[in-house]
């Protein structure tokens, strides 16, 4: 089996997908949001295709695409759909994979299931994403013991935002997980400009060490 990453964050619209986009291009693999809330506008994975320079094949269709952009679990009874776990476990690939999650670790598919339920039984290295600003310690130190609660790995944190080395420097000492680098804000956000920054500032070597 080929090696797989998850992507998730302390919670949402802090740039997560641009990040998953920009690992999914730097790594040439496939891609996978399981649970997609909101059609009307671009969804992620459409995000994804149009940042990451990946053949639209390497793209993979979500388990449940919800209609509204909500919490999955009011998104689904919207719908009138029950999200069963099961219809979640990850495809199998011929190469790596980048699996993204939605919002935090704690956001909810139903009345007694979150996402980091699934990712306990999906037992792959998980990356989190971190805002840079205010605020971002206790939520960020909050999805760590989220994540160490429920025994799943723990890749690194993947900063994005301004640099603010001392947030940075606090939340690696107290959390005792490595930084895997920072993605600054983008003027404009186009598939080259990412793949650049992508490549100033992550090591793409240290992505390579997830077992398969």
């Amino acid at each position: 089996m080929m090696s797989r990453l998850v992507v998730t964050g302390t919670d949402t619209g802090i740039g997560k997908t641009v990040f998953a986009a920009g690992l999914a291009g730097a790594l040439d693999s496939y891609y996978w949001k399981p649970v997609q809330s909101g059609l009307e506008d671009e969804t992620d994975s459409e995000t994804v295709a149009r940042l990451s320079g990946l053949p639209r094949g390497r793209i993979l269709p979500e388990a449940y695409r919800l209609s509204e952009p909500l919490s999955p679990h009011l998104s689904a009874r919207l719908d009138g759909v029950a999200i069963d776990p099961e219809e979640l476990a990850p495809p199998i690939t011929d190469r790596p994979m980048v699996i993204e999650g939605a919002g935090g670790l704690l956001v909810p598919l139903s009345d007694g299931l979150v996402f980091a339920d699934v990712f306990a039984r999906w037992q792959i290295p998980v990356i989190l994403c971190a805002r840079t600003s205010l605020g971002t310690i206790n939520h960020t130190l909050l999805s760590l013991e989220a994540l160490r609660n429920r025994a799943i790995p723990i890749f690194g944190i993947a900063f994005i935002g301004d640099e603010n080395r001392e947030t940075q420097r606090i939340i690696v000492k107290m959390a005792g997980v490595r930084s895997l680098g920072r993605l600054p804000w983008l003027p404009v956000v186009t598939a080259e400009a990412l793949r650049q920054a992508f490549s100033d500032n992550f090591d793409l070597a240290a992505f390579m060490e997830v077992p398969a």
